[in-house]
C-alpha cells in the first residue's frame, strides 16, 4: 500500500461513475497558501453545490503524512457560509473525507507516478477529468510541471494545470518558461492565476459597459477625460519578503502591476468582444495592451516608504526595490486616442484602496459653471467602481441644493452592495477555480497577453535594476510620494485622494 494510503478511499465503479469524475491535485498542500486559500476555496465550491459529488481533492507534499494528517491540518480553515449553514458539520466531513494526500518525496516523477494511482482508484472507468494547482515556488515550477506532464495526466478527459503568479522575473525569463510549459502542455490547458482578477469589481466592468445603454456609448476618449486604476494597502513588506529580497525580489512593478493592473486596463479599454467566450475576450485584451504606448521615465514615480517607529520596521527596505509605482499609460488607438491611464499601486499607505475612477469630461459651455466655482475640476462627473474599503458603484453628478438659491454640489448615487446584497461575497479563488472547473480562461492570462505586457514594462525595470530610477521615500501610512502629484499635475489629472 503507499504512504498515506486511506482505508476509506472510495472506488467509484458502479452506476454512478457514468458521470465524469474530477480530480483536484493542490501541489504544495501544506503551504500558506493551499491551507489558507485554496483548500477553504474548494470546500466552499463543494458546500455551495458546485464541485460533483464523486469529486476527489489530493494534497501533493514532500511531507509524510497521512490523510488524516492533512485532514487535521486543513479543517480548521474550513468554514461554511453565513447565508445557508445547515448541513455545515455534515458536508465538511464529507468533505474532508474525499481528501487525500500524497507523500511525493523529493523525486517529482515517482511521486507524480503515486498521484495517477490514487486518482485511479477513484475514477474507476468513466470519464476522468484532471485540475493541477501548482502552489510551489518558482524554482521547482518546471520540474513540478515537467513531471505531473509525463506521469499524472488523465488518459481519458482533459487536464488543466493552474500557476501562480508571478509568471518570471523578466521578458527573457518569461519567454523561457513559457516555452517550457508550451512543449509539455497546450495553452487551452494552462492557467496563469492572480487572485485580484478574481475580485467582482473585476467582473462588473464588462456588465457595467456592454449591458447598461448609459455607459456603453461615454465609453471612448469623446467623453473620458482620464481614468485611475488605484491599488493602495495600508500594512507594509513583513509578510512578504519572498517578493521585495534581494538578489531576487520580484517587487511591486512584478507582482502587482504586470499582471492585475495591466489586465485591468486591458478589460476596462477593450472593444466588444464578438462573445462572451473566453478566448474572444483575451483577443481582445491583447490588442490593448499591444496599443500601449512605451513608457517614459518621466511619466513615472517610484517610491519606497521608510519607517515612521520601532514598531513599523521593515528588514527589507535596506534594498532599493520599489514598494510604490505610479506611471502614466496612454493606449495609442482610435478609442483612446490622448485619454491618460492613470495607475498608482502602493504598500504602507494610509489606507487600503482598491478602485477604478472614471473622470469625464467638462460639459462644454457649462450654463452653470459660475455656480460651480474656480475650481471646476470638483464638478467634473466621476463613475468609481471601487473594491475597498467597502465594494459599491458611484456616480457622481452634480445637483442643485434644496432652498431658493440656485447652490450647485456635487453627490454620489450610491450604489453599496453590502447594503443592497445582504449575500455574503465568495472569495476571489472561489471566482477562479470555477473558472478552471468551467474552463473559462476570460481572467487568467494567455501567452501572448504574458508577453506583450512584459513587454511594457522591461524597459522600466531595466533602468531600475541599473539604478537610473531610485525610488523616492515617504512615510509609512502617509499618502505616498510626492512625485505622484507632480505626475498628476502634468496629464491634468486629479488623483482620487486629492
Amino acid at each position: 500500500m503507499e504512504v498515506g494510503c486511506s482505508e476509506d478511499l472510495q472506488v467509484l465503479d458502479g452506476p454512478s461513475s457514468s458521470a465524469p469524475s474530477l480530480c483536484i491535485a493542490v501541489i504544495g498542500a501544506t503551504g500558506e497558501l493551499a491551507r489558507n486559500k485554496v483548500f477553504p476555496a474548494l470546500f466552499a465550491l463543494y458546500y455551495s453545490g458546485y464541485l460533483p459529488k464523486n469529486v476527489g481533492i489530493f494534497g501533493y507534499s514532500r511531507k509524510n503524512l497521512t490523510d488524516e494528517d492533512l485532514r487535521s491540518i486543513i479543517a480548521g480553515t474550513l468554514t461554511c457560509r453565513v447565508d445557508h449553514e445547515e448541513g455545515c458539520e455534515n458536508k465538511t466531513d464529507a468533505f474532508l473525507n474525499q481528501t487525500y494526500h500524497i507523500n511525493g518525496g523529493f523525486d517529482n516523477k515517482d511521486g507524480m507516478a503515486k498521484l495517477n494511482a490514487r486518482m485511479q482508484k477513484i475514477e474507476g472507468h468513466s470519464e476522468a477529468n484532471r485540475i493541477f494547482y501548482l502552489s510551489v515556488p518558482q524554482e521547482a515550477l518546471l520540474d513540478v510541471a515537467s513531471s505531473l506532464a509525463e506521469k499524472a495526466q488523465s488518459r481519458r478527459g482533459w487536464n488543466r494545470i493552474i500557476i501562480e503568479k508571478p509568471f518570471g522575473f523578466d521578458l527573457l525569463s518569461s519567454f523561457r518558461l513559457t516555452q517550457a510549459l508550451l512543449s509539455k502542455f497546450e495553452e487551452k490547458q494552462i492557467y496563469r492565476i492572480d487572485h485580484l482578477l478574481g475580485r467582482n469589481i473585476i467582473e462588473n466592468l464588462t456588465v457595467l459597459r456592454f449591458s447598461n445603454l448609459v455607459f456603453e456609448p461615454l465609453w471612448s476618449r469623446s467623453y473620458i477625460r482620464n481614468v485611475q486604476v488605484i491599488l493602495s494597502e495600508d500594512w507594509g513588506m513583513e509578510s512578504r519578503g519572498r517578493y521585495f529580497d534581494v538578489p531576487n525580489g520580484y517587487g511591486i512593478i512584478r507582482d502587482i502591476v504586470h499582471s492585475h493592473i495591466l489586465q485591468t486596463i486591458a478589460l476596462f479599454a477593450m472593444e466588444p468582444p464578438v462573445s462572451l467566450d473566453g478566448e474572444d475576450i483575451r483577443n481582445e485584451k491583447v490588442k490593448v495592451l499591444r496599443s500601449i504606448r512605451k513608457l517614459e521615465l518621466d511619466d513615472i514615480v517610484l517610491g519606497q516608504y521608510k519607517s515612521g517607529g520601532e514598531d513599523k520596521a521593515d528588514v527589507y527596505l535596506n534594498t532599493l526595490t520599489p514598494t510604490f509605482f505610479a506611471a502614466a499609460l496612454y493606449i495609442d488607438n482610435a478609442r483612446w486616442d490622448g485619454v491618460p491611464f492613470l495607475i498608482k499601486a502602493g504598500m504602507g499607505l494610509i489606507k487600503h484602496r482598491v478602485e477604478i475612477r472614471i473622470q469625464f469630461r467638462h460639459v462644454p459651455g457649462n450654463l452653470y459653471r459660475e455656480r460651480i466655482g474656480q475650481n471646476i475640476d470638483l464638478a467634473t462627473n466621476e463613475l468609481i467602481l471601487r473594491d475597498a474599503p467597502d465594494e459599491a458603484i458611484l456616480v457622481k453628478v452634480n445637483n442643485k441644493v434644496p432652498g431658493l438659491e440656485i447652490q450647485l454640489d456635487a453627490s454620489e448615487l450610491n450604489l453599496l452592495y453590502k447594503d443592497k446584497y445582504d449575500i455574503e461575497v465568495p472569495d476571489s479563488y472561489e471566482h477562479l477555480l470555477l473558472d478552471v472547473i468551467d474552463g473559462d480562461s476570460h481572467l487568467f492570462m494567455r501567452s501572448d497577453e504574458l508577453a506583450t505586457a512584459w513587454n511594457i514594462l522591461t524597459p522600466v525595470l531595466d533602468e531600475i535594476d541599473q539604478k537610473r530610477l531610485l525610488p523616492e521615500l515617504y512615510e509609512f501610512g502617509g499618502r505616498g510620494p510626492v512625485g505622484a502629484y507632480y505626475l498628476g499635475a502634468k496629464h491634468g489629472v486629479r488623483w482620487a485622494d486629492e
